[in-house]
């Protein structure tokens, strides 16, 4: 089971492959999804299982009798741990408990008597497709593969969708193929023994948020901990952002006490009142050996740059290509200091916080503790009573509230507090965006508001887990283009069991007006020095993307020559022309081209042949 073929490697951190059952009609699919770079590894009587690429690092099989199991990606569990999972497996549905344990960040795939069980995380950081090529149900972790294969093109229906700002859930999660299936992270998916049959059932479901911060903090420490020993547990060099919040610094402290060598990276911002450079110096002067990078912060590229000059291949569209340069830049340095894997803070702030929106509940549950704290947020985000009054009272469904926002998708974005108290923020479209494009968001948004149903009853779990996922489906593609480049990339606090242990904690004592990331605080508090915990904001990053815009417009101006988005209909490219020469237009500081500028890029992308 542990015998792999190949006939090319590839580097860490980009593993991505397709699933097939064990039978010969499969084995001929198989084959035509073997290129050059492409490795196999078979069921036992010889066919393909998988097919795809990774490194010997990030896959860990075992078989045992008719059972099989692989683990892709980070993941401690060594051979003959997973050996004696297969061993006891006597159904697919058994795979829950295992899902459920392991730490790290992975797919997990196994094979029971000719069936297939295939999953990703409940994060939504590493995902599963299917579809049915040449009669056979085929899994993969990329869509675009499955789309390729099929000789299919992307539904001009669904890419107007991804033009909203921001697309909400469901609708967010689509294929942007209607032939290829995309399998909720909470699910996994399961293919019959005949190889044609295919169903997704729960294998997630997020912990009640009952549990005190005293009690957690211990659990989210030694969730955070393991995550970064997954990690660092083989030694050699690693480095991690420090730009001096809470989340980067844990990340270092808890890396330092590692087998590993830690390189620490401080990149600050151009803004003269970013305050990131001081806290990340402060919590240096505590990792003594810790090697502190700091990067010029007038090297650091601005947001757009090199839009025009993407060539990653990637599933879907993602804002993600408007920081790309910003995020790669730093990683050849890094490598060329020995690093062999990069950590990031991303995702503390959206398991380590958490939404206000829980306070809608918390009104209705313990009015006078809600009212006492709602008076904190309205003094700290500037809320009016009337709309905050008007937003607690507001207890629409979420299919209704998907209803309702399909009727005002021109309607400009409604006060912070509605956003922040209610479902999420509302979906818009722009004025570039046609008539035509408009229509079918309209009806895909109404087609969901029948059916859906939201990510939990509490619109504040709601909103975390919707966030995450959001978080993630950028990460996910951050996370190929780094490897790429050379150096992987890996976010700690995105892993299973960490959003696990932060989502149990009470709502009320995970967000407060009073402090800043209380959780996070006391989890660490002995790991990262006190004068490190006190840091109680974090910079913005608003000069660098302001400054991105007056000095790229002339790449937004070509970007939008010869739109593919114009040539399907979707946008009006003279609109959008006309807009590049205005860089200091008032709207485009909140971002509201990001959405249209993932659709273009990405479509341009899609002329380059995807494979495995």
């Amino acid at each position: 089971m542990t015998q792999l073929h190949e006939s090319a490697g590839t580097g860490p951190g980009d593993a991505h492959f397709t699933v097939f059952t064990d039978r010969e009609d499969a084995a001929a699919v198989a084959r035509s999804f073997a290129r050059p770079g492409t490795r196999t590894l078979p069921h036992p009587s010889g066919r393909p299982w998988l097919v795809g690429r990774w490194d010997d690092e990030e896959i860990v099989t075992a078989q045992a009798g008719r059972a099989a199991l692989a683990v892709v990606g980070c993941c401690p569990v060594e051979a003959g741990e997973l050996r004696r999972y297969a061993e006891r497996l006597r159904d697919l549905a058994d795979v829950d408990v295992l899902a459920r344990s392991l730490p790290g960040s992975f797919h997990l795939v196994a094979a029971l008597d000719g069936r297939l069980r295939v999953q990703g995380t409940a994060s939504g950081l590493r995902l599963v497709f299917h579809a049915t090529v040449d009669g056979v149900r085929v899994a993969a972790t990329r869509a675009d593969v499955l789309a390729g294969a099929l000789g299919a093109a992307p539904d001009p229906e669904r890419l107007a969708v991804r033009l909203l700002w921001p697309a909400p859930y469901p609708l967010s999660e689509t294929s942007l193929w209607r032939d290829v299936t995309a399998v909720p992270p909470q699910d996994a998916l399961f293919v019959g023994a005949d190889g044609r049959g295919a169903r997704h059932a729960r294998w997630w479901t997020p912990p009640e948020p009952v549990r005190p911060l005293a009690d957690s903090a211990p659990s989210v420490r030694e969730a955070l901990t393991a995550a970064v020993d997954a990690r660092t547990r083989a030694g050699g060099v690693v480095s991690c952002d420090l730009s001096g919040g809470l989340d980067s610094t844990s990340l270092c402290f808890l890396a330092d006490r590692s087998a590993a060598r830690v390189v620490a990276a401080t990149w600050p911002g151009r803004d003269p009142a970013d305050t990131d450079l001081y806290w990340a110096e402060q919590a240096a002067k505590h990792l003594p050996d810790v090697e502190h990078v700091v990067w010029d912060a007038d090297a650091s590229p601005l947001v757009y740059e090199n839009l025009l000059t993407i060539d990653d291949l990637l599933d879907e569209p993602t804002i993600g290509v408007m920081d790309r340069s910003r995020v790669l830049h730093h990683l050849p340095a890094l490598a060329e200091r020995g690093s062999r894997l990069h950590l990031t803070g991303v995702g503390g702030d959206h398991v380590a916080w958490c939404s206000e929106a829980y306070y809608h509940r918390l009104a209705r549950t313990r009015p006078l503790f809600a009212w006492r704290q709602l008076r904190g947020f309205r003094a700290l985000w500037q809320w009016p009573l009337g709309d905050t009054l008007r937003a607690l009272a507001d207890s629409r469904p979420y299919g209704r509230w998907l209803a309702d926002a399909a009727g005002r998708l021109r309607v400009p974005s409604p006060a912070n507090v509605t956003t922040s108290l209610g479902w999420g923020m509302p979906p818009r479209l722009f004025d570039w965006v046609t008539p035509d494009a408009e229509q079918a968001v309209r009806r895909a948004l109404g087609e969901a508001a029948a059916t859906a149903t939201p990510l939990h009853p509490d619109r504040g779990l709601h909103a975390d887990l919707e966030q995450i996922r959001s978080c993630t489906r950028i990460i996910r593609q951050w996370d190929r283009m780094a490897a790429r480049a050379g150096l992987p990339m890996a976010s700690p606090f995105l892993d299973d069991r960490v959003i696990e242990a932060c989502l149990a904690v009470r709502p009320s004592e995970r967000v407060s007006p009073w402090q800043y990331k209380p959780l996070l605080t006391a989890a660490m508090r002995d790991v990262v020095p006190d004068a490190c915990l006190r840091r109680t904001d974090k910079a913005a990053a608003s000069m660098d993307a302001a400054d991105g815009l007056r000095t790229h417009r002339g790449d937004l101006l070509a970007l939008w020559e010869d739109s593919r988005l114009e040539a399907l209909g979707l946008v009006d490219g003279h609109a959008l022309r006309r807009l590049a020469q205005r860089p200091a237009t008032p709207g485009l500081r909140d971002a509201i081209l990001y959405s249209t500028i993932a659709a273009e890029v990405w479509l341009r992308g899609l002329s380059r042949t995807p494979a495995l």
